[in-house]
């Protein structure tokens, strides 16, 4: 595997640590027993970038297991949040949406990984710096003989739309072959947390003004973050101080904006649940802890159109 590990690092800065974060924890989750989620793919991100080259790659190297608050806990909260919005996008395909669209795709592997029925097409919309490295990545799998026995081709047909949502990227998607008329499953993981509540509202506004009737969307929200309150909540404490990432200052502390609400003034059904929510219908993931940062977190998931709509089946 040396060919991954020394993959062109060109576009790290623009993918930034918390991408890189997401996909270690990916990588955790998938050595773990009991895996909510698999992303054979994650490690080979991590491998990729030397200032990483201490970060643990698997349950074994994490010494405290899930008491490590940052690998541990919030690492099998990132495992729970793949496999909810995994599930999610494949019951939207196996209902007949052949368009997904992932908003901030960063270094996910969903359309690799992912069991896509025929005709699927992924659009991958993030900043050309993120889909520049991950394709570094990728292109370094090809024709690689490794105990994980990757190929770097995925099992959809995938579209990158670079772009940076802050500029018109329906004009890219549209570009790209994305029909607005057709029912589309939409997904925007971990990016709204850093959007202000205003961007937030435009965000949804334009994916409601490109989706066809059938159309569904989740996404994840963060309620009550007050840094002067959380800043030593061992989550946020242990990014500080291990990776030097200041979670919290990367997120908006303005009162969020009730966007479920307004998608439901749109005709869009709407649910919300929480990350322990889905603990419980699993039987495995996080469980709450004292002054927890994952507690905040919400998880939406609407449909455009009549019927009933959950993050599970």
């Amino acid at each position: 595997m040396t060919e991954v590990v020394a993959a062109s690092t060109r576009g790290v800065a623009g993918v930034g640590l918390t991408a890189l974060l997401v996909a270690a924890a990916r990588a955790i989750e998938t050595t773990r027993p009991d895996a909510l989620a698999r992303d054979e793919y994650a490690a080979c991100f991590i491998r990729a970038v030397p200032a990483c080259a201490d970060w643990p790659l698997s349950l074994a190297e994490v010494p405290d297991g899930d008491a490590d608050p940052l690998w541990g806990h919030l690492g099998r909260f990132f495992g729970l949040r793949t496999r909810v919005f995994d599930d999610f996008l494949l019951r939207a395909a196996g209902a007949g949406s052949r368009q997904v669209v992932l908003l901030g795709a960063g270094l996910d592997t969903r359309a690799h990984r992912l069991p896509w029925p025929d005709g699927c097409t992924v659009f991958e919309v993030d900043q050309p710096e993120v889909l520049a490295f991950k394709q570094s990545v990728l292109d370094c799998l090809v024709g690689v003989d490794g105990v994980i026995g990757l190929d770097g081709k995925p099992r959809a047909e995938r579209v990158v739309v670079e772009s940076d949502l802050r500029d018109d990227w329906t004009a890219k998607l549209i570009a790209a072959g994305f029909d607005p008329a057709l029912p589309t499953a939409w997904l925007a993981e971990g990016l709204i947390p850093y959007l202000s509540p205003a961007a937030e509202l435009d965000l949804v506004s334009v994916i409601h003004a490109h989706s066809g009737p059938g159309s569904v969307l989740a996404y994840e929200i963060k309620q009550g973050v007050d840094p002067a309150r959380q800043r030593d909540f061992a989550v946020y404490a242990a990014a500080r101080e291990r990776l030097g990432i200041d979670l919290l200052a990367l997120f908006s502390d303005e009162q969020r904006p009730d966007s479920a609400a307004a998608l439901a003034g749109w005709g869009w059904s709407t649910s919300v649940g929480t990350p322990f929510d889905f603990t419980r219908r699993h039987g495995r993931g996080p469980r709450p802890t004292h002054n927890d940062a994952p507690a905040a977190n919400r998880w939406i998931f609407a449909a455009l159109g009549p019927g009933a709509v959950s993050g599970s089946a």
